[in-house]
């Protein structure tokens, strides 16, 4: 599915297009990606140069089919029965290319390698590698807001510290965090509002689950396709949260009417004064779903489609 044709004339179409330059690139026969198989399942798309520069020098790691339309793990370690045991495996592969520059962004922190997020991962591979494999990655992304005595509605932005190695300064949600492996979404949503923002669980246990977005990201090394859980958080009027972790510079508490200006803004135009990428389609849902982006709103059905493009939300 292309999402530029069918949000065209939509406000808010730049983002959804821009998350999802992507889509095309896994959608047509013979593009610069192959599929990354374990078992019969096709679990994430590699680029072909990453594939064969780097994983083909693991050749009793990683195996490739004859007329290099997948990779798989070699034989002998996909009979590994023990998940850890398999995993430690290609872990060894991916600290040697840490160690050699080639991933970069370390978080020491296992991502599931799934075909969907309701089936058993079949391996575990560090964060950092998610976008080199192409692989399905989850994430929890928290709206928290505030409704005031008069009916309006205030949205808590954050700023990203500048020393974020990724997104540095841009805006995001007052909590978000990606999903590792052995945490359920909503603990992970407890966890993450105390390390982030200084909410108690009393108060973080309040979230809301609300939906799913999911969309298909192309970098220069290979494919961001995430998953979104999304939570509401009403918070109290009095509350204001506290940058507790160091990955937020400060906190804003924005009337929503202002939320809709920046989610409108271009980031070639305004720059650090956007939100990161994947948070605008956070808010745009939100905005759908509380009224404030409606069937009168142009493009609307397309805003829609685009939040969760065919085959990507699993």
């Amino acid at each position: 599915m292309s999402t530029s044709s069918s949000t065209s004339s939509s406000p808010f179409d730049y983002w959804i297009r821009r998350c999802n330059n992507g889509l095309d690139s896994i959608s047509v026969s013979g593009s610069k990606y192959t599929p990354f198989v374990v078992g019969h399942d096709v679990v994430g798309y590699l680029d072909r140069s990453f594939a064969s520069e780097h994983l083909g020098r693991f050749p009793d790691v990683f195996s490739t089919d004859g007329d290099g339309s997948a990779v798989r793990l070699h034989e002998r370690v996909e009979a590994v029965d023990d998940l850890e045991a398999r995993s430690e495996i290609v872990q060894g592969v991916l600290r040697q290319l840490r160690d050699e520059g080639i991933i970069t962004g370390w978080r020491d922190e296992l991502y599931p390698v799934l075909t969907s997020f309701e089936q058993p991962p079949v391996l575990l591979i560090e964060r950092a590698a998610s976008v080199y494999f192409g692989i399905k990655a989850y994430g929890v992304h928290v709206n928290g807001y505030v409704r005031r005595a008069d009916g309006t509605m205030d949205m808590w932005v954050a700023r990203r510290s500048k020393s974020k190695p990724t997104w540095p300064n841009r805006l995001d949600h007052i909590v978000a965090g990606g999903q590792p492996h052995g945490i359920s979404p909503t603990d992970n949503v407890i966890k993450e509002c105390g390390e982030e923002a200084g909410i108690p669980e009393s108060l973080a246990k309040k979230a809301v689950a609300v939906g799913a977005v999911s969309y298909c990201s192309e970098y220069e090394y290979g494919l961001k396709r995430d998953v979104l859980f999304c939570y509401d958080l009403e918070l109290p009027e009095e509350f204001e949260p506290v940058a507790v972790d160091g990955e937020v510079e400060t906190f804003y508490r924005m009337p929503i009417e202002e939320v809709i200006e920046v989610v409108k803004r271009r980031h070639e135009d305004h720059g650090d004064e956007t939100y990161k990428d994947n948070c605008n389609l956070v808010v745009i849902d939100f905005l759908v779903r509380h009224g404030l982006i409606g069937p009168e709103t142009p493009g609307f059905l397309g805003i829609v489609r685009g939040l969760r493009p065919a085959g990507e939300l699993r």
